[in-house]
């Protein structure tokens, strides 16, 4: 069989792509700008073109049938638009990477089906995924076009912690804020659920979804049945750098507010987001994919990314602003409890 990916280097995506080179039913295929071809296992085919491109990848892919198309970077309608017109008629399954955040939060029940409702008037990013997914379903339903769509929630791979409030250079400088025995800002109350993924377990239902015709015309989430309070994902990330946890609870919308006037965009990530208790139930995936287990438990996957990132100083990329801008935060909310203990 033969798959071609759309993007096909990210977070995501790289799981997969290491997985499916070691799988000899598959023949697969990347067209993407060839900027980390060093990355690619061997056997893996490339496509050097700008997706945005139409006609140059119309040229490129001429004559190609293919099994599937996974699209990975496709982020507004006018993206999945242009898929149809490159591959209706030319794969047999076309999968959409979506987004979690696409459900309405705080939703009916804390406990998330494919059957919740899709809504989020908090983050424009969630609400263009919505409108990917409407229009690929409709071009389903009114055409037969073989649409699978996948919703990730938050998944990590080694080369980054996943953190809740964190500046625009990634997770690092939190933290060394940890490191340096800093107070660490952790929204709300740290009490809320979260479920993180690691890529490689991620990878194992996206697989299983591939050239399945169980799929066509449906729509997964795949995450681990691992949930976690906020405090204790910091904390487990405390314990793997061998620190004590300092941590500091802060409103969200506080967060966002404040956030604004610094360039950062903490309404969507977390009052669209990461606020609210999430727990994922897999059952869906599990009945399509039975394979589908998530093994990589969080307080070993943060060790697996924290090890790549001890050896990798290009990951280790400090933020000043941002820890600055926790500093004046922090200082703001103990400003404002002295108010009430004079």
């Amino acid at each position: 069989m033969k798959a071609l990916f759309i993007g096909g280097t990210g977070t995501i995506s790289m799981a997969i792509v290491r997985q499916l080179a070691q799988n000899p039913m598959w023949e697969l295929w990347l067209l993407n700008r060839g900027n980390r071809q060093e990355m690619l296992p061997e056997g893996v085919h490339q496509i050097i073109a700008d997706i945005h491109d139409e006609a140059d990848v119309r040229e490129k892919t001429a004559g190609m049938m293919f099994d599937a198309v996974c699209e990975f970077i496709g982020f507004v309608k006018e993206d999945v638009e242009r898929d149809y017109r490159l591959f209706n008629g030319r794969t047999r399954q076309y999968i959409y990477i979506s987004s979690a955040s696409a459900y309405h939060k705080p939703s009916a029940s804390y406990r998330i089906t494919e059957g919740t409702t899709l809504s989020n008037p908090h983050w424009l990013y969630s609400r263009n995924k919505i409108d990917c997914e409407t229009f690929l379903m409709n071009k389903y339903r009114d055409e037969g076009f073989p649409v699978t769509i996948v919703r990730p929630s938050h998944t990590y791979d080694e080369r980054n912690i996943p953190m809740g409030v964190h500046g625009k250079n990634g997770s690092w400088q939190v933290a060394r804020r940890m490191i340096e025995g800093k107070p660490v800002i952790i929204q709300g109350d740290g009490s809320s659920l979260w479920t993180l993924t690691f890529n490689t377990d991620f990878a194992k239902g996206y697989i299983g979804l591939m050239g399945n015709r169980h799929a066509i015309g449906e729509a997964f989430h795949i995450t681990s049945d691992e949930s976690l309070t906020w405090d204790q994902i910091h904390m487990t990330i405390a314990d793997a750098l061998g620190v004590t946890l300092k941590p500091y609870h802060v409103a969200s919308d506080f967060l966002a507010a404040a956030g604004k006037a610094c360039g950062y965009d903490y309404e969507g990530g977390l009052v669209g987001d990461k606020s609210v208790t999430v727990v994922f139930d897999n059952s869906k995936i599990k009945r399509i994919v039975p394979d589908m287990h998530a093994t990589v438990r969080f307080d070993q996957g943060v060790r697996i990314a924290l090890d790549y990132i001890r050896k990798h100083p290009e990951c280790q990329v400090e933020d000043p602003e941002f820890d600055a801008w926790c500093d004046r935060v922090i200082e703001a909310q103990e400003k404002a409890k002295q108010v009430f203990t004079k």
